[in-house]
């Protein structure tokens, strides 16, 4: 009778450990992101974010008891290397669940392995392609591409501006936005009277933008790219002394862009999150208190103002551990579920409302149109 109470206490006491063992793994978190190439300036900041989010609740104990451990490549910018990446962080690195995929081309270039898999995925790539038509586990952080070019419209169209040239980067997200462009410009008056290309190593878009100045009736232009494209199309524009008003996508929403175009940038408009004008929002905006708080946070550690790139990111994080505490562990198939009944969750983007049928979960009034004055962002009213 001892021998089979010894028995069932220590049968009792290594089940305990077990337990305990499986509950102190860390959740496994994988991202693929373009730190170096021709969107580090998307990627980098995507990175620094999560490192610095990760450490800051590993320190305050963690999600649901457990360590989070950040398992992440650099593509470079490379669709092909960024399938291999997730094709790792699936198969070997084992992660539960994925945030990250810096472009378009990245992110659908993981789309299919991350469906077979199984496995939830937050993409911080802006295209509409990604979420429409709707993949079971993918999920996306950043406005679409359509809702740019929309928003956009919609200020042309308070200005009187109907006759416009479209330039776009033959990148994913450029092409994915000039169909989008093309797609909506309809429904607001607009009429493409030019529509041009660049490629996003171009170093000169000069010939582009001569045509452009050179088509009758062209009273605006509109770019959509990403990275230090559109900069030099901006500078381009000055040192060939067009005068139509100028618009920019959601793509160079960053104090970069900024720095990248100085002077040249002067009157540009963009549609943009509220992540680039922190200090500038109303007290009563429901996103202060977060986007505030993530300028701080990035700046103390990074001596440098975070961007909405990073932000994204940040949604990302945010929204994947949201769903991870609301499943109550990291079952996939249970987080991919929390992940698309999110409602009202305010991040640094807009507030997320997701379901069956939209895994963004935005709508237009999460941007605010910005325009460039005396080399500062000021929000068009």
């Amino acid at each position: 009778m001892y021998q089979n109470v010894k028995k069932i206490v220590l049968t009792a006491a290594l089940a305990f450990s077990a337990l305990g063992a499986i509950a102190a793994e860390p959740i496994k978190i994988g991202s693929v992101l373009s730190v170096t190439g021709p969107a580090a300036f998307l990627g980098d900041p995507e990175l620094k974010t999560l490192q610095l989010y990760v450490a800051d609740i590993n320190a305050k104990g963690g999600v649901l008891g457990r360590q989070i451990e950040l398992v992440h490549y650099d593509d470079g910018g490379d669709a092909g290397k960024a399938n291999g990446f997730t094709k790792r962080l699936i198969e070997d690195d084992k992660v539960d669940i994925l945030v990250g995929g810096t472009t378009t081309g990245a992110t659908m270039s993981s789309a299919p392995l991350v469906e077979k898999a199984g496995i939830p995925f937050v993409s911080l790539a802006g295209a509409a392609v990604i979420v429409e038509p709707v993949k079971k586990f993918i999920f996306k952080t950043p406005h679409s591409d359509r809702m740019a070019a929309e928003k956009v419209f919609e200020d042309m169209k308070k200005r009187g501006l109907s006759k416009i040239a479209l330039l776009s980067e033959t990148s994913g997200f450029g092409q994915s936005g000039k169909k989008e462009s093309e797609a909506v410009a309809s429904k607001y008056g607009i009429t493409l009277v030019a529509n041009e290309t660049y490629g996003p190593k171009d170093t000169d878009i000069s010939p582009q933008l001569t045509k452009i100045k050179n088509t009758d009736g062209v009273q605006a232009v509109f770019v959509f790219g990403l990275g230090q494209g559109p900069a030099i199309v901006t500078k381009n524009y000055k040192q060939l002394a067009i005068s139509l008003p100028l618009y920019q996508s959601h793509g160079v929403a960053s104090d970069e862009f900024l720095k990248l175009t100085g002077t040249a940038s002067e009157g540009v408009r963009l549609p943009s999150p509220a992540q680039l004008i922190p200090e500038k929002l109303s007290a009563k905006d429901p996103q202060k208190p977060i986007v505030t708080a993530y300028e701080n946070a990035y700046k103390a550690a990074y001596k440098t103002g975070a961007s909405t790139f990073g932000g994204y990111a940040h949604d990302g994080l945010m929204l994947a551990l949201d769903a991870i505490k609301r499943a109550g562990g990291t079952d996939k198939a249970k987080v991919r579920d929390a992940l698309e009944a999110t409602k009202g969750f305010v991040g640094t983007s807009g507030t997320y409302t997701m379901s069956a049928t939209d895994h963004m979960g935005l709508d237009l009034s999460a941007f605010r149109m910005l325009e460039v004055k005396n080399g500062d962002w000021t929000i068009v009213q």
